[in-house]
């Protein structure tokens, strides 16, 4: 019944092509494709060991994902599904190009380092060491500022790209995972409390703004720019976030432990299951929803619209383009002009090569 339901749904809103996701597979080393009209798993790319998390290019024509456990960025064509490269990278865990498509940051959760890289070329510019997993990172839309959650010490670490300096690291609270930028402010999950809190930038202000459940994870702008959708790992929940007041608006439980989202055009939600080794497909304004067995331990998501004059890059032209990991400081017009983007404060700066101080903590098991 749900099934046949959310075929229904996708059949009726499809275009004549199918939109296409990828599931990357942690525990399989694969990626899944699923085509949305159908809703099956259409064919598995084979990867070396341990892929986690997927982002786009700044000019819109590569998928780059990390396989951490085999040290190496993957550029993967989002129409086709061809890998059309493979770099050699440190424990790419964790990855997010800057704003202004200049620089790309590497969170490596197992090496304790952030690496921050020069986009074109992959050239390592400055290695930060940090004392313990490095996790997830976010830009601010002006692209001076990156910042990192340090999932073994409870804490932030701040750092200036216009000084190439580490300018400060903050206290948040147990185990932070997800960080995005949001109207001016920093949204943390904490997977050691039902807690997401905010952080300040100029103050180190920390507030908890909202709570989900246990195992808080990481939270998403949605398309329409209005809304967060914020995910409870352990109690397994997704819950409707008011993106300026944070008020939690709906929970839907969700079982199978709901990490990365991603969104189509139109809104549907569509969420890899870590637990169970599934994908979901939701669709907010009727709560029809619908699963397909992927690989095990999914984790990173994108979906690849196939339609009419939409690309890989709709999301830097959407509203909600102005909070998330990469916020635009000014979301593009659509056609893959990111180059239009406005520049950023700081953008001429030279990037110094610094090693930083190596971590003295031994590594212990996390939740990722």
């Amino acid at each position: 019944m749900w099934r046949a339901a959310l075929l229904s749904l996708c059949i009726a809103a499809a275009p004549a092509r199918a939109d296409t996701v990828y599931v990357l597979n942690s525990g399989d080393a694969s990626i899944s494709v699923v085509d949305v009209t159908t809703f099956t798993e259409t064919r598995r790319i084979p990867l070396l060991r341990e892929a986690h998390h997927i982002v786009l290019s700044p000019d819109g024509r590569d998928l780059v994902l990390g396989d951490s456990a085999a040290n190496e960025l993957i550029f993967l064509d989002p129409q086709t599904g061809e890998i059309r490269r493979r770099e050699r990278i440190s424990n790419p865990y964790h990855l997010e190009y800057s704003p202004n498509g200049r620089f790309l940051v590497v969170a490596s959760l197992r090496r304790d380092h952030i690496d921050i890289y020069d986009a074109a070329s992959l050239t390592l510019l400055q290695r930060f060491r940090q004392r313990d997993k490095p996790s997830h990172v976010a830009f601010s839309p002006d692209s001076r500022w990156f910042y990192v959650t340090l999932q073994g010490t409870g804490q932030v670490a701040a750092v200036d790209l216009l000084t190439s300096s580490l300018a400060w690291v903050q206290d948040v609270g147990p185990e932070p995972a997800g960080i995005i930028w949001n109207r001016g402010k920093l949204v943390i999950g904490l997977m050691g409390r039902r807690d997401f809190v905010t952080l300040d930038p100029e103050t180190r202000e920390v507030r908890v703004a909202f709570q989900v459940g246990r195992g808080a994870h990481t939270a998403f702008a949605a398309p329409d720019g209005r809304t967060l959708w914020a995910t409870s790992r352990v109690d397994s929940r997704i819950a409707e976030v008011d993106a300026d007041t944070y008020e939690v608006r709906r929970v839907f439980d969700i079982p199978g432990g709901p990490d990365c989202l991603a969104f189509d055009p139109e809104g549907r939600i569509f969420a890899t299951l870590r637990w169970t080794g599934r994908m979901l497909a939701f669709d907010p304004r009727t709560g029809e929803n619908a699963q397909v067995r992927v690989g095990r331990s999914p984790h990173g998501i994108f979906v690849m619209p196939q339609r009419q004059g939409v690309g890989a890059d709709f999301a830097f032209a959407a509203p909600g383009a102005v909070s998330g990991s990469r916020p635009m400081a000014r979301p593009v017009a659509g056609g893959g002009a990111v180059a239009g983007a406005v520049a950023p404060v700081g953008a001429d700066a030279a990037i110094r090569v610094n090693a930083g101080t190596p971590g003295t903590h031994p590594p212990r098991p996390t939740l990722r």
